[in-house]
Parts: structure tokens; C-alpha cells; sequence
């Protein structure tokens, strides 16, 4: 069974989340610090190798009107150069009110806003990964 790693890129973040073996549960990582390009792309490919990734689904944050904006344009360029650096698979994943939905469960549970933060990246890089998974676990 292929893993699949889940990123929700942002500009000073990237989220990121592994799916377990089986392909079923999503689970989150450490949040990577934005350090250019060259060095965001040498990080990601050292936990594709590490993790045995094949897949990685990218966070595709479309308009609410399902258009395109600046930031699905990033997310897109990104998947591609994911693709030419390493042997994976990009997926992008409409990942619209992902990281709001990610603050009000961080907010819920009580989180203090600094601790929100640093985490909440990562809540949304699950929430896209869990989203993707679910999906193929339903035959899509």
C-alpha cells in the first residue's frame, strides 16, 4: 500500500501529514519553517524517501466561487515541482475552509492562540490528507 503525505502550503509553513500503512488514518508531522524554495523542496524530499512516499496531496485552495486564485496558482507550481524533483504523484485537493475548520477544532478544544499557531498547519494538512484518504476508502 502506498503512503501518501498530505501538505498545506502556506508562506511562512508548510502543514504536513503521513498516512498510516494501511492508507486509512492521516496523521499529522512536524511543521516545516519556509526557507526558500530550493530548501523547502530538499526537506520535503528527504521525508518522501524516509517515509516511502508515492503520493502527495496538496492543499489546492480554490476561491469560494470555485475559481483560481494566487494561492491555488502557488499550490499548483508546487505540485509540479514536486513532481520533477522526486518520484511521486501530486493530487491537488480542494482544501477550501480546511485551516478555519482547523482553528475552530483547535479553539474548541481549548488551545491557547500562541499554541494554535504553531499548530494549526498541521491540523489542516491532516484534514486534507483525511479528506483524500476517505475518498478512496468510498471507491473515488
Amino acid at each position: 500500500m502506498p503512503r501518501y503525505l498530505g501538505i498545506d502550503l502556506g508562506e511562512r509553513r508548510i502543514g504536513l501529514a503521513v498516512s498510516d500503512e494501511l492508507g486509512l488514518v492521516a496523521q499529522g508531522l512536524p511543521t516545516l519553517k519556509r526557507k526558500g524554495a530550493r530548501a523547502d523542496l530538499a526537506q520535503l524530499g528527504e521525508l518522501i524517501q524516509r517515509l516511502g512516499v508515492e503520493e502527495v496531496i496538496v492543499g489546492y485552495p480554490l476561491n469560494l466561487d470555485g475559481t483560481l486564485g494566487e494561492g491555488a496558482e502557488k499550490a499548483s507550481a508546487f505540485a509540479r515541482e514536486l513532481e520533477q524533483a522526486f518520484p511521486v504523484r501530486t493530487i491537488l485537493w480542494d482544501e477550501r475552509l480546511t485551516t478555519k475548520a482547523a482553528e475552530r477544532f483547535l479553539i474548541e478544544t481549548g488551545m491557547r492562540r500562541k499554541r494554535r499557531r504553531e499548530v494549526v498547519d498541521q491540523v489542516a494538512a491532516v484534514l486534507i490528507l483525511q479528506g483524500y484518504l476517505d475518498r478512496l476508502a468510498a471507491g473515488g
